[in-house]
């Protein structure tokens, strides 16, 4: 599904996407709860863990303000199971034309070229994840994309960091950025979830 307006009223919502690879079920709400009390509503749940279904479904089923994602989705099957799951949109790491026509719920795909661009607006995308950003080219990129196809717009992913989010986000075709700087394993392993809303509230306030 393209559903340009759906996603990006969810992409506008805070500057940064949190990037969330959840491996303790436990760890879910504190950590949604968190993030959305930093000012970040959006939240992309990777399906890297065995977890990760589950923690879609917590997260949307109980924590009031967020809106759930479902991240690294790199099937038509995974994009149904995601969505039953709870999540209002997709993100995958490149272009499937597969995903692109069978997604149920808004889908960023991702792209890394010119071409790929190319093949997410012929599919009827208007918005897509430039991944990953900073090995492919990063900000330089996207200002040589912007003048061909300036109806495109991004949220970069892969090596954005609070240091070059603004850079970024300062960017005529960049929405948001995505990043999981705001969670580090670290302390949510340690429990210390105040550090993370208060990452989080750093990264809400950032702009170009």
């Amino acid at each position: 599904m393209t559903d340009p307006v759906a996603l990006e009223r969810m992409l506008r919502l805070a500057p940064v996407i949190p990037v969330l690879v959840v491996e303790d079920l436990a760890a879910a709400l504190p950590l949604a709860r968190a993030l959305v009390a930093g000012g970040l509503p959006s939240l992309e749940i990777t399906l890297r863990t065995p977890a990760a279904l589950e923690v879609i479904r917590v997260i949307a089923a109980e924590v009031e303000g967020a809106v759930v994602g479902a991240g690294t989705v790199i099937s038509p099957a995974q994009a149904e199971a995601a969505a039953k799951a709870g999540a209002q949109f997709l993100v995958s790491p490149g272009f499937s034309k597969s995903i692109s026509e069978t997604a149920p719920v808004p889908l960023l795909p991702g792209v890394s070229t010119a071409t790929e661009a190319m093949m997410a607006l012929d599919a009827g995308h208007q918005f897509a994840k430039l991944f990953p950003a900073e090995q492919v080219g990063g900000v330089p990129l996207l200002k040589a994309l912007g003048a061909p196809l300036p109806q495109l717009k991004f949220c970069p992913t892969g090596g954005v960091s609070l240091a070059n989010a603004p850079s970024y986000l300062a960017l005529p075709n960049v929405v948001c950025v995505g990043g999981s700087w705001v969670a580090p394993a670290e302390a949510v392993e340690a429990g210390d979830f105040a550090r993370i809303t208060e990452l989080a509230r750093a990264a809400a306030q950032l702009r170009g």
